[in-house]
């Protein structure tokens, strides 16, 4: 029995499908795993700014219970944390690795309270640009 004779011009076709299929392949791979790496840092990301607003939301909650001390609760961008505040800084430190924190407490306009500002930077990577997480909030004057 013999074998059909392919043509000339056909030989190799095959070859030339299996290699274009490969080459397809490997790009939806690529594409794959870019996308997985991009969400890992959107997910690295959304968690950081979790904590940031944990900690804000922890911190507004020690002023409020501590109205006789606010003062010492304030904070300039790169100062150094008060005895009161030193706690709840170095929690948030460790939570936000590099987190560079500011508390500014100012007296609220026609109210008896105070406006606090609670600014939390940081960022992911090196090179990358950072991240802010800024709380405000206002405690009324206790009665």
């Amino acid at each position: 029995m013999m074998r059909p004779r392919i043509p000339r011009a056909r030989r190799g076709i095959a070859l030339i499908e299996a290699l274009v299929a490969i080459v397809i392949l490997g790009l939806g791979l690529l594409g794959t795993v870019a996308l997985q790496a991009r969400s890992y840092a959107a997910l690295a990301d959304s968690g950081m700014r979790a904590e940031a607003t944990m900690a804000t939301e922890k911190l507004i909650g020690l002023l409020t219970t501590d109205q006789a001390n606010l003062a010492s609760y304030a904070l300039a961008p790169g100062g150094t944390p008060g005895a009161r505040l030193q706690p709840w800084y170095d929690e948030t430190v460790a939570h936000i690795p590099g987190a560079k924190v500011e508390v500014d407490l100012a007296p609220a306009p026609q109210t008896d309270g105070t406006q606090v500002v609670v600014t939390i930077t940081w960022t992911r990577k090196a090179g990358a640009a950072p991240n802010m997480q800024r709380v405000s909030a206002y405690i009324a004057g206790s009665t």
